[in-house]
């Protein structure tokens, strides 16, 4: 057996042992352990890494679709709307996965500290724009190290020295490894996905605001041309569609969160028609937003009444 089967074996373990327990994990480590396959959810999406120790997983982007499973690991580099749901799960063989947040402040360090090592892998590479969602196979060492991190469960004494350092090599592991390209650009204060970033953050942060392409251009610093071309390549949405599916995914939170009409809720994300908000949240979510809701309530009460088995 190789050394890799045998580490994946152990991660599998772990989380089986250690998902949906209470207390916190350490270095933004987070475990997942699901027992059927699920619907479609959207969320926005940080910039994290998610490994797969068992089952498998798809998150759409856009137009892209993204399938991962037990041995792969996918990275998120930007804060992203994307729909995800686990494609393979069930009793007998739960889908068993692993997460981290990625730090830009880590990986900046790191890329100084590690000098002409940290860009090995960049050779005929750095031009491309990177995108906003990358899959690999696990190597060797990163799976060692989240294995290593996921034991620190059940060494909590260890867990406030050892963390940061397995934090450290997990994010040196992803700098020079196949998705080096992409995950030295989130720790980059100038990099293309550095300034694609700027103007994603600053989308969320408006939703509810009319956008115009050239002054998003203008605080990226690109040409509009270029800004549309990069925004597309990272998202893989223009930003107008980038704008209308955040949107539509606060539209929604508000809708379960609170008491307002679909009416007012529209129009405090930034619709100014109750029909366009009804029509293009159906297109996105499947359903109206009355039903939507209502069937999201149904859900969550049913949830709260299930016994916990822990």
């Amino acid at each position: 057996m190789l050394e890799s089967d045998v580490s994946l074996d152990e991660l599998r373990s772990l989380i089986g042992r250690h998902a949906g327990r209470p207390g916190l994990a350490p270095g933004g480590l987070l475990l997942s352990a699901v027992e059927k396959p699920t619907p479609p959810t959207a969320t926005v999406a940080e910039p994290t890494l998610a490994v797969v120790a068992q089952g498998a997983k798809r998150l759409t982007l856009g137009d892209r679709i993204h399938d991962y499973g037990a041995g792969q690991y996918l990275v998120v580099s930007v804060g992203l709307p994307v729909t995800g749901h686990h494609t393979q799960a069930s009793r007998e063989r739960p889908f068993l996965g692993c997460g981290l947040t990625l730090r830009p402040a880590v990986i900046a360090s790191l890329l100084l500290e590690g000098g002409p090592a940290a860009y090995a892998r960049a050779v005929g590479r750095g031009a491309a724009t990177p995108r906003g969602v990358v899959v690999s196979d696990v190597s060797a060492d990163l799976l060692d190290a989240m294995v290593r991190m996921v034991r620190l469960l059940d060494r909590p004494a260890d867990a406030p020295v050892l963390a940061p350092m397995i934090e450290r090599e997990i994010h040196w592991r992803l700098v020079t490894g196949e998705q080096g390209a992409t995950v030295r650009q989130i720790g980059l204060a100038d990099s293309r996905l550095s300034h694609i970033g700027r103007a994603v953050r600053w989308i969320r942060d408006h939703h509810a605001e009319a956008i115009r392409v050239d002054d998003l251009a203008g605080m990226s610093g690109m040409s509009a041309s270029a800004f549309h071309r990069h925004f597309r390549a990272v998202t893989a949405m223009t930003p107008i569609q980038y704008q209308k599916r955040i949107r539509l995914q606060e539209a929604r939170l508000l809708l379960l969160s609170t008491s307002q009409d679909v009416a007012d809720v529209g129009f405090a994300v930034g619709y100014d028609s109750a029909s366009q908000f009804s029509r293009e949240y159906r297109r996105l979510f499947g359903v109206p937003p009355g039903q939507d809701v209502a069937r999201l309530r149904r859900q969550a009460e049913v949830l709260s009444a299930t016994p916990s088995p822990l």
